[in-house]
């Protein structure tokens, strides 16, 4: 079956990720095995929140904050349905931060794609709860003087079964983590750095990412990641004992921690993308149960 886009006009701002982040969207849909008439796509407020209207699929643009709510409310109606909720960093992480981690919480059977952008892109440019301490927005022209959220932290405190990250720039990856987290039976949760050329172009230029694969050792660049004695190290590669090498798990939870955390305490570390955690006990989802009750 075909999934193209609908007759609707596009109303980002030329250069947006979201391009991007739609046309693999659009790629993996025939792939998933689902009829179209089975896929709802629930969305937000924002800038990315306009997916609904783009896709040759069933879409709810709900209201500020309530996607995961609204979402929530179809997947326990409608089993049979493939759900994806749309959202952003600031309507996921702020009004919509409750119902976020209460979805986590009960492992719906939903996907979840968070698109990072560090502002407010919509109502034009103010910082958002994952904007970086001391920049600079229309809300904050002397700094912000608030740490931003730890999106995938956060996530692993909330008890998510599956996190990953992705990034708009790399088309190839971002669509094997769609695949990843279509794959998922509970709550998955794939968070999408993607760029804002108005508001905050270029946010996501000066990093080096970590690519994670499974079972592979976390090596970027020249440089190896180690844990050792529960505390992490960045060595050049030649300088490292064979038996203190990171080897990635994405069922070690205590692992998938730090590296949560890797990119935002720990100084020119690099960026993880790929799926830092998936439990590996199998766990019942919330929409199994629904109905016993």
């Amino acid at each position: 079956m075909r999934y193209k886009m609908n007759n609707s006009k596009v109303n980002w701002c030329p250069g947006c990720g979201n391009f991007s982040i739609l046309k693999q969207i659009q790629s993996i849909l025939p792939e998933i095995g689902v009829n179209k008439h089975k896929i709802v796509f629930v969305s937000g407020i924002g800038c990315s929140s306009r997916f609904p209207y783009y896709l040759d699929t069933y879409g709810i643009h709900g209201i500020h904050g309530r996607a995961t709510s609204i979402a929530t409310g179809i997947k326990l109606s409608k089993k049979n349905l493939s759900v994806w909720i749309i959202t952003g960093d600031g309507d996921g992480l702020s009004i919509g931060v409750n119902h976020l981690i209460h979805l986590f919480r009960r492992n719906i059977n939903v996907n979840i794609l968070l698109f990072n952008n560090k502002i407010y892109g919509l109502t034009k440019g103010q910082y958002s709860p994952t904007s970086s301490l001391g920049v600079k927005t229309k809300s904050s022209p002397l700094g912000t003087i608030e740490r931003p959220f730890n999106t995938l932290s956060l996530a692993l405190g909330a008890g998510a079964t599956f996190i990953a990250r992705s990034i708009d720039i790399n088309r190839k990856h971002l669509k094997k983590m769609l695949l990843a987290s279509n794959n998922h039976i509970g709550t998955s949760f794939l968070e999408i750095y993607q760029n804002c050329p108005i508001f905050n172009n270029g946010v996501f230029d000066s990093f080096e990412s970590l690519y994670l694969e499974q079972r592979q050792p976390l090596f970027f660049g020249k440089k190896c990641i180690l844990l050792y004695k529960n505390k992490i190290k960045i060595l050049i590669k030649k300088n490292f004992l064979k038996k203190n090498i990171w080897i990635h798990d994405i069922y070690d939870i205590n692992k998938a921690f730090f590296l949560s955390k890797l990119f935002y305490e720990k100084k020119r570390s690099p960026c993880p993308f790929g799926v830092l955690y998936k439990s590996k006990r199998k766990i019942d989802t919330y929409d199994k149960f629904f109905n016993l009750t």
